[in-house]
């Protein structure tokens, strides 16, 4: 859907995924999904609350993924 949102659990990223990451990929799902680069200032209110709950979402779901060989990939 958004070619710009980055895969953001391992082993794509070396690391887990920075707040700063996540924001970012929420902010370019809002963007894509609202249409809008920058929203108007009647919508900025909205527009903010997308990108909290949806960054606040995707941390609950890396934080709670499972990868596979992850674990044995650390340890090597």
């Amino acid at each position: 859907m958004c070619r710009s949102i980055k895969t953001l659990r391992p082993p794509v990223l070396p690391e887990e995924a920075t707040e700063d990451e996540i924001r970012a990929a929420a902010l370019q799902y809002v963007r894509k999904v609202s249409g809008f680069r920058a929203p108007a200032a009647h919508n900025q209110e909205v527009f903010d609350r997308a990108v909290d709950a949806i960054a606040e979402a995707t941390a609950e779901l890396l934080a709670g993924l499972e990868v596979r060989g992850a674990a044995a990939r650390k340890a090597g």
